[in-house]
């Protein structure tokens, strides 16, 4: 048994599914990788996932904890309101992340998990007039699938969400201007590989700017690696056992 499936393959809590356990401990693991890459912001932003299902329920932190305490157990199951389903006294949802987060779940049915953050780096290209530019081959990869969508103020309105559907529109990667990053994949792996291309990209991109002119590649190598982006998904699965089996050996409390 791999290393993965050795870790979804602990045990669920009574009355769960093994489905819907394994979509926790893969969550709970993306939240680790987002302290572990330095990407968290204390108690804020949040990661969710999809429960396989027809009650359109969603994963979501528990408000107040940090990232790297997360564990599968500890997430928090809400329906497409926001509302608490099996409620505990101890666990309480931010409204404002979920916003965002019902919003995407509900408009895309091929959104497995969704990502959100502020990670500075992030939140400088979403606030540079350009937003994200072809400068590195990194950037070049997820840069037609960047959409934008102007900052609102704290997401607590819902009648955001339409207007942030229709900015997302059938895209995977995000700049929420002024504020931060967000990706969509069918499952948390993707979701992640995305993040990881797009917070590569900006770091890169903030740290070239600062060094003074840019120089652009030519634009028919921009073209060329716009059409190879697509098969970016499919290195979302070989690119998380590794991770996976890195939180096995240093972080195992994830899948409890």
């Amino acid at each position: 048994m791999s290393s993965i499936e050795a870790s979804i393959a602990s045990k669920p809590h009574s009355g769960m599914s093994e489905a819907e356990w394994q979509v926790r401990v893969e969550l709970a693991a993306c939240y680790r990788l987002v302290a572990h890459f330095g990407w968290d912001d204390l108690i804020f932003t949040h990661l969710s996932a999809r429960v396989p299902g027809p009650e359109h329920h969603f994963l979501i932190n528990p408000y107040g904890w940090l990232f790297d305490e997360i564990t599968a157990s500890s997430l928090v199951k809400v329906d497409q309101d926001g509302n608490i389903v099996d409620p505990d006294e101890k666990k309480r949802i931010n409204p404002a992340g979920f916003t965002i987060h019902s919003a995407v779940h509900m408009a895309r049915e091929d959104a497995g998990a969704v990502m959100h953050l502020h990670a500075a780096d992030g939140v400088a290209v979403s606030a540079h007039a350009e937003g994200l530019l072809p400068l590195s081959q990194t950037a070049m990869l997820v840069h037609k699938h960047v959409a934008y969508h102007e900052f609102e103020g704290v997401a607590l309105n819902l009648e955001e969400r339409e207007r942030l559907i229709a900015d997302l529109g059938d895209k995977n990667v995000m700049l929420l201007r002024n504020h931060g990053t967000l990706t969509v994949g069918r499952t948390v792996p993707e979701a992640f590989i995305w993040m990881y291309f797009l917070m590569q990209a900006c770091e890169i991109q903030v740290k070239t700017l600062a060094c003074g002119k840019p120089h652009f590649p030519p634009q028919s190598a921009i073209e060329t690696t716009y059409g190879q982006s697509d098969g970016l998904p499919m290195v979302a699965n070989l690119a998380w056992r590794p991770l996976i089996r890195m939180l096995d050996r240093t972080q195992p409390s994830y899948k409890e």
